[in-house]
C-alpha cells in the first residue's frame, strides 16, 4: 500500500546556480554555492542546523563524501543515482525521512559537472548485460518519437515538426527571461530552429536540451513546523516514482507515442494530491523536455491534453506562459540545461519562486498548484517521477 505524504512536508529554503559552460566552477563550488543559498534563505539557519543529507549526482562523485568534503560537515550523507531523475530521488527520500520523524531538517542537493568530464549527454557506459541492448544514442532513440507519433495518431509530420519548433522557441523564450541562471538566454527564432542542421532523424540542434554544469538544493521540514522557519513555505501534496520493466529501448509500436511509466507515476500522484483535472487544476509545469518530441508526449502522458491533440494544443499556445496552463516557465532542460544530478530540483526550485513571487518578468499571477516532471532512461526503459506542489496548506 502507497500512503500519501500530502501536507506532511514543506521546502522552506531552496538554492540553485547557474547553469551552464562552468569551466571555472569546480563541483565543489557548485555545492557549496547551492547549499549556502538554499541556507541563506532561511533567517537563522545555519548549516550545523541541518539533521541530515541527499546528495544526487550521476557522475560527479562517488558514495556521500564528496558533498561532506565541500561541505565541512560530519553528517549523515547518502548519495543518490537514478539516472536523469536522480535529484528528484534525493528529495523523495529527504523527504521520507522527515515525514516518518527521523529528522527534523534534511537537505537534498544535487550536482553535476559534466563539462570537464568530455560526457557529451549522447553516450554512456552501461553495465554487462546479455547483448541485447540497442546500440545508439539518446537522439537516434528520441528521434523514433515524432514519427511514431505521427503514425499513432495520423498527424501529418511537418504538423508535428511545427509543433517541435513551437516548443523550442517557447522555452528559448521563456529562458530569456531567466538571464541569472539559465544556460542559454536568448530567444531563438522559429526559421532558425527550422533550419538548424540535424542531429539524428528529424532533431535538430535545438531540439535537444543543453549539457551543462550546475547545483540546486532544498530544505525539507515536516510542514507543522514549517512556518518556524520562514513565512512562505511550500508543500508537498504529492509524489511518485516509477520504474518501468524495461521492455527495450528499440520497442516499436506505442511505447514511443506514449511512455506507460509517466501515465502510471501521474495517475498515482494525482490521487495523493487530490488532481481530477490537471489542466485545470495546475497553475503551471516543469516538465522532463530532455528533447522537444518528448514534451509533446508528455503533455497527453500527463492529462495536459487529450491523446493525439498535444501538437494542437502547442500551437494554440495553451503551454505558453499566458496560456492556459504555463510549462516549463524558466525554460525547462532546453534552454536552462541539463546537469544530470542537478535538474530534478532545479524544477522544484523554479515553483518555489513562483510561489514565492520571486521569479522576475516569468512570474505567474498567484500560482496555486504547480507540478514538477523529472524523468530518466529511454523510450522503453524509463524511470519517471512526479512531485506536486502548492504555496497553501489543506
Amino acid at each position: 500500500m502507497t500512503r500519501s505524504l500530502c501536507d506532511r512536508v514543506a521546502i522552506v529554503g531552496m538554492g540553485c546556480t547557474k547553469f551552464g559552460e562552468l569551466w571555472d566552477t569546480s563541483a565543489d563550488d557548485l555545492l557549496v554555492e547551492a547549499t549556502h543559498q538554499a541556507i541563506g534563505s532561511v533567517p537563522g539557519l545555519t548549516k550545523d542546523g541541518i539533521d541530515a543529507y541527499w546528495y544526487s549526482t550521476f557522475a560527479s562523485g562517488h558514495a556521500g563524501l564528496p558533498l561532506a568534503k565541500a561541505l565541512k560537515v560530519e553528517r549523515p550523507v547518502t548519495r543518490v543515482e537514478n539516472y536523469c531523475a536522480s535529484g528528484s530521488d534525493a528529495f523523495r527520500n529527504a523527504a521520507f525521512a522527515v515525514a516518518a520523524g527521523v529528522y527534523d531538517v534534511a537537505m537534498a542537493v544535487g550536482v553535476e559537472k559534466l563539462k570537464d568530464s568530455g560526457y557529451s549527454g549522447l553516450t554512456v557506459n552501461e553495465p554487462p548485460g546479455n547483448n541485447t541492448g540497442p546500440e545508439v544514442s539518446s537522439p537516434a532513440i528520441y528521434a523514433l518519437l515524432p514519427s511514431t507519433y505521427s503514425k499513432a495518431y495520423d498527424v501529418a509530420p511537418g504538423d508535428v515538426r511545427q509543433a517541435l519548433t513551437h516548443i523550442a522557441w517557447r522555452n528559448h523564450s521563456n529562458g530569456a527571461k531567466n538571464p541569472d541562471r539559465a544556460q542559454y538566454t536568448s530567444v531563438v527564432p522559429k526559421e532558425k530552429i527550422e533550419k538548424a542542421p540535424k542531429v539524428a532523424g528529424d532533431l535538430g540542434v535545438f531540439d535537444c536540451s543543453g549539457v551543462a554544469d550546475g547545483a540546486a538544493a532544498a530544505i525539507i521540514v515536516r510542514a507543522e513546523d514549517a512556518l518556524k522557519y520562514t513565512d512562505k513555505p511550500v508543500y508537498l501534496k504529492g509524489m511518485s516514482l516509477y520504474a518501468g520493466m524495461s521492455n527495450g529501448a528499440a520497442t516499436a509500436g506505442e511505447r514511443h507515442a506514449s511512455f506507460p511509466e509517466v501515465v502510471a507515476c501521474a495517475a498515482q500522484v494525482y490521487t495523493e494530491a487530490g488532481i481530477t483535472d490537471p489542466r485545470s487544476q495546475l497553475s503551471m509545469a516543469e516538465v522532463h523536455d530532455c528533447f522537444t518530441p518528448t514534451e509533446m508526449i508528455l503533455m497527453e502522458d500527463l492529462g495536459f491534453s487529450e491523446r493525439g491533440q498535444a501538437w494542437k494544443d502547442v500551437l494554440n499556445g495553451d503551454f505558453d506562459l499566458d496560456g492556459v496552463l504555463a510549462v516549463n516557465p524558466d525554460g525547462g532542460l532546453k534552454s536552462f540545461g541539463h546537469p544530470v544530478g542537478a535538474s530534478g530540483l532545479r524544477m522544484i526550485f523554479e515553483l518555489w519562486l513562483q510561489f514565492r513571487g520571486e521569479a522576475g518578468p516569468r512570474q505567474l499571477t498567484d500560482p496555486e498548484l504547480g507540478l514538477a516532471h523529472n524523468m530518466g532512461g529511454f523510450p522503453g526503459e524509463f524511470i519517471s517521477f512526479i512531485s506536486i506542489f502548492g504555496k497553501e496548506l489543506g
